[in-house]
């Protein structure tokens, strides 16, 4: 049961959701926004995407799957991580979903990851997406 825990952060945005789009879709921008990971993909519905970089000193490499692209409404991809430790079968793969909602002339943005492991798992990611949620938010209100 608890591999089937949800994390979550949102936020929000004093800015238009096109604007949050872009952050979210713009590799230069992506990457500022997730911990400095180098992000590779066409953003196409069944296209692989892949996360390059460092965390806590170990290189890494994940990878996933885009499965939900609706611009500047719904961006959703799925992810396995090798330092996870984990085998790479389909189990061991979560999904992320960033969901952009208007709200006031600005963005609300609500990030969520599923399979997200053990309580203390969850609110590892959920602070790290909570993170990212900032980062995005710095970056599209420039």
């Amino acid at each position: 049961m608890a591999q089937k825990s949800t994390a979550t952060a949102t936020g929000r945005i004093e800015a238009e959701p096109a604007a949050v789009w872009r952050v979210l879709t713009d590799p230069e921008l992506l990457s500022q926004a997730f911990f400095g990971a180098k992000v590779e993909t066409d953003w196409r519905v069944g296209s692989p995407i892949t996360f390059t970089g460092e965390w806590n000193g170990k290189s890494f490499q994940d990878k996933g799957e885009i499965v939900t692209v609706e611009p500047d409404r719904t961006l959703g991809f799925t992810h396995y991580s090798p330092l996870s430790g984990q085998p790479d079968v389909p189990g061991n793969y979560h999904t992320v979903t960033f969901e952009l909602h208007p709200r006031d002339g600005g963005t609300e943005l609500s990030i969520h990851q599923t399979n997200a492991g053990s309580e203390e798992e969850r609110e590892h990611s959920a602070a790290n997406w909570a993170r990212v949620v900032e980062s995005v938010r710095q970056l599209a209100e420039r």
